[in-house]
């Protein structure tokens, strides 16, 4: 296969429509008015009012703003997509209010989420996205890339915090040259508001998590990778750390035709030049793609402050889904170190 058209390698085939069997998913999605900050974030002085004894009343500090977000509602309807040996995988349709679009999301909650010793605990998110063109199905429920079973046997070890793991669906239909890019192309499904916007709306509305972007990060292979570069360096308040794997930084789709200004503008090739985005980026290829390993270094070099970039090269990598599997555990640990962990 001729190495430039690599990013339309499917990683995997979908996971079975059988596999989405209906169970609901104990205890997630609770609703709470904890989301919000306290109504006073200033001094209250009270000048005048004195303290009841004829002299002035010492000003106070408003509470601090708790790191933890609860979950606001509504509750989602989320029905199993997978059962692995790390917990379920589940799945529901989540409709964006900001975006007008409406798709499938698949969710996994480490096992922590559910321990009652973690019950006022808030816990970061890692949003991951596919190859291939990903529409119906998200690679990273598959069992060939396991990310749920490494993070609990990491976890467990104190090398990788225990995250939320998000996996949205890209896209709507199998042509390549109708991919929506993780965009908002004209005319097009405003797929990049609905990534970036309405599906962590979504978690936020139905998970604890952290209020700041401290706690959430976005990973992706191939296509993903692209999805992953863009989004991190597109909306740097919503996500602090990516890790492309694989990836290139070009939009090609076809639909972009008559709309180059707004391709080059959600091109990853543009955004890491521009010194707006303060991310931590690990960029990863295999040493087996000479291709791919000249493009992700050529990208590596052009990041411009505060953009933080790290290359990491796969000994003997190439672009299949097996060698990914052998990133996962790196991408983890390497989140850890980036974002923050589960916080009370």
């Amino acid at each position: 296969m001729d190495p430039r058209s690599r990013r339309h390698r499917p990683l995997v085939l979908p996971v079975a429509a059988a596999l989405l069997a209906l169970a609901a998913l104990a205890g997630c999605g609770s609703s709470g008015d904890g989301g919000s900050a306290p109504a006073n974030d200033h001094l209250s002085t009270d000048a005048g009012k004195g303290d009841g004894k004829g002299g002035p009343r010492t000003p106070t500090a408003a509470p601090t703003p708790s790191k933890v977000l609860l979950p606001t509602g509504p509750k989602a309807e989320l029905k199993l997509a997978r059962s692995t040996k790390a917990g379920p995988i589940m799945v529901t349709s989540v409709r964006g209010a900001k975006s007008g679009v409406t798709g499938k999301v698949w969710v996994w909650l480490p096992p922590e989420y559910s321990d009652p010793k973690y019950a006022a605990y808030g816990f970061p998110v890692v949003m991951m996205y596919a190859g291939g063109q990903s529409n119906g199905y998200n690679t990273w429920t598959d069992p060939q890339l396991p990310i749920q079973e490494a993070d609990v046997k990491l976890s467990r070890q104190g090398k990788a915090h225990p995250f939320i793991m998000i996996m949205p669906v890209q896209n709507f239909n199998s042509h390549e040259n109708a991919a929506l890019d993780c965009s908002d192309i004209p005319g097009q499904p405003k797929m990049g508001t609905w990534m970036a916007k309405d599906v962590p709306d979504f978690v936020k509305a139905n998970f604890r998590t952290l209020r700041s972007r401290d706690g959430w990060g976005v990973m992706g292979a191939s296509t993903g990778g692209f999805c992953s570069a863009k989004l991190a360096l597109q909306y740097p308040d919503v996500f602090k750390a990516a890790i492309p794997m694989d990836a290139y930084f070009d939009p090609d789709s076809r639909l972009w035709r008559g709309h180059e200004a707004d391709r080059l503008a959600n091109s990853p090739n543009t955004l890491i030049k521009q010194g707006r985005a303060d991310v931590s980026i690990l960029a990863t290829a295999g040493s087996g793609e000479s291709y791919e390993t000249n493009l992700v270094k050529n990208w590596v070099k052009k990041a411009v402050a505060p953009v933080r970039i790290e290359y990491y090269e796969l000994p003997g990598g190439r672009h299949y889904t097996s060698d990914f599997k052998k990133l996962i555990p790196r991408a983890l640990t390497w989140f850890t170190g980036k974002l923050a962990g589960p916080t009370a």
